[in-house]
């Protein structure tokens, strides 16, 4: 079995730059692009294999046709055929909303499948770019319902000036909103249960206000405070860094200079390769090979033992 390449879902947003289809290389004219779904199996928004013996299926359609040598017996087992992680792009030329996602339980209680858990990778951002993550001081949930009231709510929000290689985990429960100017991948559950807490006052194009969900964003907040909610690790070439590791996702960057060989022997589950930067080929144990470059993704499926990767590339590694 051989990797899959899918053709991204490319949204337009109000709040959508122009940083996408240049780093993907895409010939579009499409505008305002604020995300790049990637590899996704969210139902009515599911990626479409772009090429090989499975040209033109949905994710989720490969994953019934091939179950656990593609995602892995264990994977299987737990997620069935939907397929278990979301991958985006996304590019803010304006600040998002302030989300919150609930847990997995709290999901269910409130009648959803799942909840949320994601992290951010930033890219090549703009040099002002900022981002919301986490609480800075101690607040109640009466005193949450009262600041998104007053417009005051940012006031109690950990904000962050990002750069290239800054990392952000955010369980679900953590308050946090992406901001102007930055460029970042997106690692998440199969899940799009998100809670607007506050959108500045802005209104839509047609000049009404966005839905907020104050309650239901109240029942979901992990009201704990940190010192910092901004991941630290060493940069390294030519090796594995680990990023995050949650029961969701496991989550590593490379940045080589030098063939390197991977052994996925030992592993139970899929693996997803995202591009940063530059240019790389993949072969793995049956020679199969494939390009990862800057803006491409690619699915390793769980069958696969080993992969030698060559070239100059920087570039996600992420599995379950």
């Amino acid at each position: 079995m051989q990797a899959l390449k899918f053709k991204p879902l490319l949204k337009s947003t109000l709040w959508g730059g122009e940083k996408i289809i240049p780093f993907k290389h895409l010939q579009s004219n499409q505008e305002q692009v604020g995300e790049s779904w990637e590899i996704s199996g969210v139902k009515d928004n599911e990626t479409v294999v772009a090429e090989g013996p499975f040209e033109g299926l949905k994710l989720n359609d490969v994953v019934r046709q091939l179950g656990p040598e593609l995602v892995g017996k264990e994977n299987y087992a737990r997620f069935g055929n939907e397929f278990p992680l979301l991958i985006k792009f996304i590019d803010a030329r304006q600040d998002l909303s302030i989300q919150v996602h609930p847990t997995d339980e709290i999901a269910r209680r409130q009648g959803k499948e799942r909840g949320k858990t994601e992290m951010w990778y930033i890219m090549n951002s703009d040099d002002n770019a900022k981002l919301y993550s986490g609480l800075k001081i101690h607040i109640t949930p009466e005193q949450y319902k009262q600041m998104v009231e007053n417009d005051t709510i940012c006031d109690a929000l950990a904000q962050y000036e990002v750069k290239e290689g800054d990392v952000f985990f955010l369980p679900a429960g953590r308050i946090h909103a992406i901001g102007t100017g930055c460029f970042l991948a997106e690692i998440q559950q199969t899940s799009d249960v998100t809670y607007r807490i506050y959108d500045f006052k802005r209104k839509d194009k047609n000049g009404n206000y966005r839905e907020l969900h104050t309650q239901q964003a109240s029942e979901c907040i992990n009201y704990e405070v940190l010192n910092t909610y901004r991941t630290s690790y060493k940069e390294e070439k030519n090796r594995s860094v680990q990023l995050v590791e949650c029961p969701y996702f496991t989550t590593s960057v490379y940045d080589l200079d030098e063939p390197m060989t991977i052994d996925y022997s030992d592993l139970d589950s899929f693996v997803i390769l995202i591009g940063m930067k530059g240019e790389g080929k993949v072969i793995d144990n049956e020679n199969n090979e494939v390009s990862l470059n800057e803006g491409e993704t690619i699915l390793i499926p769980a069958t696969t033992d080993t992969i030698r990767i060559s070239g100059t590339i920087k570039f996600l590694e992420t599995y379950v």
